[in-house]
């Protein structure tokens, strides 16, 4: 990622933070309608896994400017998430429901530039996350 592009991702997150409940919401309406045989993965009481989303999504997007460190943190969620069922077209669907969330939080601020950012940067730990579970997979 350049450098224009991690700003950009943190500061549109600067403005989605405090909407976090309400992004966290937006997020999880928007994945489990476009993919609803989803919804068995998750608990039936889903306030921890939304504070939890948007917990590691605020570590990410601070950590971006010394990815190195956050790595080995992104790894192992990757890893964690093989024993959760995810398989890598679910990394698809949640990038989807994430520029859902992103574009109803940011509105107009959701601009061409900004959303490429976002994706750049959910690529590129997506990328991270689904080669650790590659690797952890029972062979």
């Amino acid at each position: 990622m350049t450098p224009e592009q991690i700003d950009l991702v943190q500061s549109s997150w600067a403005r989605v933070a405090p909407i976090a409940d309400q992004a966290a919401d937006i997020f999880y309406d928007r994945l489990f309608e476009i993919a609803p045989e989803a919804r068995p993965l998750f608990a039936d009481d889903m306030a921890k896994q939304k504070k939890a989303l948007m917990g590691m999504l605020a570590t990410a997007v601070n950590g971006l400017k010394r990815l190195d460190t956050i790595l080995p943190a992104v790894q192992a969620l990757g890893e964690r998430h093989v024993g959760y069922g995810t398989r890598d077209e679910h990394y698809d669907l949640v990038g989807s429901a994430l520029l859902f969330t992103l574009g109803k939080g940011l509105g107009d601020g959701f601009t061409e530039e900004v959303k490429a950012a976002w994706t750049k940067a959910y690529v590129t730990l997506a990328t991270v996350m689904k080669d650790a579970a590659a690797k952890a997979q029972p062979a």
